[in-house]
């Protein structure tokens, strides 16, 4: 089974060798790291490039597009049977790779979500509230949709890897999607094939320049948009399906 790492970057070089380094010690010889430079103005491509691994390829958008289309992006080039997502500043702890391609494939399911422990900017461990996933709550479909409604931080990009039979269905990515974590998860849910694991599988950096936020306070408008493309999502997503088993 050939792994695809996707990752997107942005302005990253202070962290992005050491994450890499950290996924490559994983990946076996024919697997591959698929890196979206999304108009990095520091040294990001050119640390990566020194790396001078051939399992990893350089791809940069022409204008800054963002994570989520990035990610998408990042997929559609991915040929792997298995694909996870990085981020450009974690950690992933070893045998993370074997431990999650081993269950997802040993479940069936098209979905693997884990959990991760967060750090400071030099990888020491602080307190961060966020939700997670449980186990016991796989197969538990429509309340993790539901819990995505209501704004849980159960699913985090960084913490999944999913089968390529799930591709056709969330790509392209849809341009109004605020999330590709919660995107892909709505689809797994929705076609009832998802695992969680509480394993926590990588050390999540938390520092100045993150995209990636857990909960805080947004404004009523914020909160009203993000309702509205969570529903526009579960209708784009039905559409697909029925398209996809016509």
């Amino acid at each position: 089974m050939k792994i695809s790492v996707c990752m997107a970057t942005y302005q990253g070089a202070d962290y992005v060798e050491r994450q890499l380094r950290s996924i490559l010690e994983q990946l076996g010889p024919d697997d591959e790291v698929i890196v979206v430079d999304d108009c990095s103005r520091d040294r990001t491509v050119e640390v990566i490039e020194a790396i001078g691994d051939a399992r990893i390829a350089v791809h940069r958008n022409p204008v800054n597009r963002r994570e989520v289309y990035s990610f998408g992006r990042a997929i559609e080039l991915a040929k792997g049977d298995i694909i996870f997502m990085a981020d450009q500043d974690d950690v992933w702890v070893p045998g993370r790779a074997e431990l999650m391609s081993g269950r997802l494939l040993a479940s069936g399911a098209a979905l693997v979500s884990t959990n991760f422990e967060w750090t400071d900017a030099d990888e020491r461990p602080i307190d961060v509230a966020f939700d997670g996933v449980s186990a016991q709550a796989s197969n538990l479909h429509l309340g993790n949709i539901l819990d995505i409604f209501v704004g849980k931080t159960n699913y985090f990009g960084c913490a999944m890897a999913f089968q390529r039979s799930l591709v056709p269905l969330i790509t392209p990515i849809p341009a109004y999607v605020e999330s590709h974590d919660l995107w892909i998860a709505l689809a797994a849910n929705q076609i009832g094939s998802n695992l969680h694991l509480d394993d926590r599988t990588l050390l999540k950096r938390r520092h100045g320049s993150n995209t990636t936020s857990t909960k805080s306070k947004r404004p009523l408008f914020q909160k009203l948009w993000s309702r509205w493309v969570f529903l526009r999502s579960m209708q784009e997503l039905a559409a697909r399906r029925r398209r996809l088993s016509s």
